[in-house]
């Protein structure tokens, strides 16, 4: 499965069976976070078997069940932007493996979580991991015009990068995000102001990078 089929497979998922994750496919996930970490200057750390993180009063308002498998996303603490797009590359990983994910931000036990945090570290989110009762559901985008601008008709290949950031999750499904083609192919991303914005916008990057394929356009 290649990113871009991911993609479009890729839904969150809050419930989960009670399957472990087998040794193959925890040691692809782990070779993932190490790829990661090092391109991202980053410290994820996968914990395996390990439920307390989602026991309790938060993982119910979540309606999160059965997770006992997640990624802990520590980075510097400025790290937001990169903690997104290098978290959401896992997540697509690990749809590719056959498993579900769905990112976390408060609904879990952040002491209970199984992880190292060194100076200058913090814990941003998790993501869940596993096999889910059901594949997720698609969410409702905003309407293109409300996430992008040109000057002019919009090229095929940022029309494939906007699907592909449509389709990214984001905090409370809110988009809060804007795309602007400039001369030169030139695309420069904005967060807006709502929760985990930043991080968000890391996450729509990344699919907007894989939605653009092999078309050399430049960030500014």
């Amino acid at each position: 499965m290649d990113d871009l089929t991911a993609i479009r497979a890729r839904h969150s998922v809050r419930r989960y069976l009670d399957r472990p994750i087998e040794p193959e496919k925890a040691q692809a996930l782990q070779a993932t976070i190490d790829a990661c970490n090092a391109a991202g200057g980053l410290h994820f750390q996968l914990a395996l078997e390990e439920p307390e993180a989602f026991r309790g009063a938060l993982a119910r308002y979540g309606r999160f069940s059965g997770v006992k498998n997640y990624a802990a996303l520590v980075g510097p603490s400025g790290a937001r932007e990169s903690v997104g797009y290098y978290g959401e590359r896992l997540v697509l990983a690990a749809q590719a493996l056959g498993l579900n994910t769905c990112w976390v931000g408060l609904t879990y036990r952040k002491g209970k979580v199984r992880a190292a945090i060194g100076a200058g570290e913090a814990l941003h989110l998790v993501i869940a991991l596993g096999y889910g009762e059901t594949q997720g559901v698609s969410h409702k985008d905003k309407p293109l015009h409300a996430l992008c601008s040109a000057k002019g008709k919009m090229p095929a290949w940022f029309l494939s990068a906007m699907e592909a950031a449509m389709a990214a999750p984001t905090a409370l499904n809110q988009q809060k995000f804007h795309f602007t083609l400039e001369e030169g192919d030139r695309v420069r991303a904005s967060a807006l102001r709502g929760p985990y914005a930043e991080t968000d916008l890391g996450i729509v990057k990344y699919h907007f990078e894989r939605g653009a394929g092999d078309h050399p356009f430049q960030w500014v």
